[in-house]
């Protein structure tokens, strides 16, 4: 039987400090998924980037997210964090980067603008997940 080679996924998941327990989740239900390779290009609070004004840091997502194949948007997190998802969300497009939404355990709605920006969003399931990474990742 032919097993092609393995495609890694370079992925940047929106998040924010303080819903570490969502982000890590994430990271360790993606990183215990059989035959999927991937690259984390994300911020995680143990190594934030080295900005000083909202401008910095602006910049300095652009450069995380430049290179990846695709965002995942964890959208539980929107309404506290709206400034800084809206502006990974406005990069991810800037660069066409498809963005994947991911809707949290028990919430039925999803902001809006991630309905709008995403490819599509799927529930909090690692097999919805990778599928959606592995369909729309560039």
């Amino acid at each position: 039987m032919f097993m092609p080679s393995l495609k890694t996924y370079d992925l940047f998941i929106s998040h924010a400090w303080t819903y570490n327990d969502e982000y890590y989740k994430m990271v360790n239900m993606l990183k215990q998924t059989p035959l999927f390779t991937w690259r984390n290009y994300s911020v995680p609070e143990h190594d934030p980037l080295k900005a000083k004004t909202d401008a910095q840091l602006y910049a300095a997502l652009q450069n995380q997210i430049r290179p990846v194949n695709a965002v995942i948007v964890l959208a539980g997190m929107y309404a506290a964090y709206r400034k800084w998802i809206e502006a990974e969300i406005e990069i991810a497009k800037s660069y066409k980067k498809p963005i994947i939404g991911v809707k949290p355990w028990g919430n039925a709605l999803v902001p809006k603008i991630v309905q709008d920006s995403a490819k599509t969003v799927v529930g909090w399931n690692t097999a919805s997940i990778v599928e959606a990474i592995r369909k729309y990742s560039l």
